[in-house]
């Protein structure tokens, strides 16, 4: 068995990829996503830890994804389709908004059926094949959503609703061509993607992907395998996921998502889990667990609640999915957000399959000797974050807190005010933590209009991008002196040579 923490300290950068520069509206897989690993490669960062990275609706967020198992089209590069020679002429040169790039996803799919050579066209097929299991739900789902005017699924016709055989198979007679037009963006998403993946590999550079504990009302995931959620036979959830009041917010949050059906999930061995595991643990090296609390016990809140303060724990069967996923086995490596209000029966969980937790820097001065997070509490069994995507830069939050907070700050780091936010930075670098993960922005020491997400808003989030004007000259031998000085720096580290040792250094043992 390979543990993910039992082969030394590293170090890693937390960055969506639509966060990299670039000429559209948000980052692509292309030179600017290589040109990243190359700076964390020579930096000595051995990991690039993402959101997650499915198709996003109208407010942008990986988290309220349509579908567990779909690429978001948005990253996919243009360019690389014209190499191809499946767009025409100036097309797919840069800049433009994502409706302009979706056009160009149409033409390179006619480009494709006129020009592709037999061995593409054999190669999309057999793709097609293997992937048909979440690929055909996901292709109706969209189908259908442009035919019934972009309305969830629970307002469509009687027969498509319900997934009534007969409609199913007249949908997909009537859409044959757009489905296969679906089929082909995901395939591009799957080759631009595994590209990139082996750019970065070859750089010593892994991936660390992220898993949320949800998926959203209107995602084919529901449509599909309604059984499996708790939805009534119109669509109506029966309850809603949450959290208790919290250290984002003072009346918890009311997430929306529908809850599983556990008992049927757990009768059919989590199936559905153990394709979505396999399908995400194809694209990174290692998954982040996110709400890992809620596979123990999650927070049910009625539907039409004022508050989440309403809800109440109702207990998960996380130990069977756990078992089921193969958590902590050879080559399914799992990190647990063991963030909030957490309880001894989670720690037991979590390490019951041998997984590392998360050290959040800027939980940990509360002003209680025995907080968890502090520097002299950290362990080693764990990956340490200055802050997470959900968190103010470090510069943001330093800026907010109270004088008497920063004076506390400032004795337990041994620092002064003016040595923020390197001196948390260098914490985490000291953390005997044998993962320090650190957001972006903080090693750029950008300030709050860097912020990535602020939860329980609506407006503002997920757009943030840096441009590499931001990114001083000396910025990858300061981060890997830094390395070296605190034991990250890998041997071989922005070699080829390092990408079978990184991802076997992450696990509780």
């Amino acid at each position: 068995m390979t543990d993910l923490l039992s082969k030394g300290r590293s170090a890693g950068v937390l960055l969506h990829p639509t966060s990299l520069p670039g000429n559209w509206e948000s980052g692509v897989l292309d030179g600017e996503a290589r040109r990243f690993a190359d700076l964390l490669a020579d930096s000595g960062f051995s990991l690039w830890q993402m959101l997650p990275v499915g198709p996003v609706g109208g407010s942008l967020s990986p988290y309220q994804m349509t579908s567990a198992f779909a690429g978001n089209a948005r990253l996919i590069n243009p360019a690389e389709l014209k190499a191809a020679g499946w767009l025409p002429g100036a097309a797919a040169t840069g800049g433009g908004d994502w409706p302009q790039r979706a056009a160009f996803l149409r033409e390179a799919w006619e480009g494709f059926r006129r020009s592709a050579s037999h061995a593409e066209r054999n190669a999309f097929t057999a793709w097609w094949q293997t992937q048909r299991s979440w690929l055909l739900p996901y292709a109706l789902f969209r189908v259908a959503r442009e035919k019934y005017g972009q309305n969830g699924w629970w307002t469509w016709p009687e027969g498509i609703r319900h997934r009534v055989p007969a409609a199913i198979s007249g949908l997909m007679k009537d859409a044959d061509a757009r489905i296969r037009e679906v089929a082909f963006e995901q395939w591009i998403f799957d080759r631009q993607w595994a590209a990139f993946r082996q750019y970065a590999a070859a750089r010593g550079v892994q991936l660390m992907g992220d898993l949320p504990i949800y998926v959203d009302l209107d995602s084919a995931d529901v449509w599909w395998h309604r059984t499996l959620f708790r939805v009534d036979e119109e669509g109506r959830p029966e309850a809603v996921a949450g959290v208790p009041p919290d250290y984002f917010s003072a009346e918890g949050q009311v997430w929306g998502n529908p809850l599983y059906a556990w008992e049927r999930m757990e009768a059919d061995g989590f199936r559905w889990w153990r394709d979505r595991v396999d399908c995400q643990l194809r694209r990174f090296d290692c998954l982040r667990i996110d709400h890992f609390r809620g596979l123990q016990a999650y927070w049910e809140v009625p539907v039409g609640a004022s508050s989440a303060r309403e809800g109440r724990w109702r207990e998960a069967p996380g130990a069977a999915l756990l078992r089921a996923l193969g958590a902590g086995s050879e080559g399914r490596h799992f990190v647990a957000e063991d963030l909030g209000t957490i309880t001894p029966e989670v720690h037991q969980l979590r390490r019951q399959h041998r997984l590392p937790g998360m050290l959040v820097m800027q939980f940990a001065f509360d002003g209680s000797a025995d907080n968890p997070y502090l520097p002299d509490n950290q362990i080693e069994e764990a990956v340490v974050y200055t802050g997470t995507h959900d968190n103010d830069t470090l510069l943001g939050w330093y800026a907010s807190l109270g004088e008497e907070t920063r004076r506390y700050i400032d004795e337990v780091l041994h620092c002064g005010p003016g040595d923020m936010p390197g001196a948390l930075v260098d914490a985490v670098y000291a953390s005997p933590a044998r993962l320090a993960m650190l957001p972006f922005q903080d090693l750029l020491g950008l300030g709050p209009e860097a912020r990535m997400n602020t939860p329980g808003t609506t407006q503002g989030n997920w757009t943030w991008r840096f441009d590499w004007s931001q990114v001083p000259a000396g910025f990858a031998a300061r981060w890997r002196a830094l390395a070296a000085v605190s034991g990250r720096l890998r041997p071989g580290s922005g070699e080829a040579s390092v990408q079978s040792q990184v991802m076997g250094s992450l696990v509780c043992p």
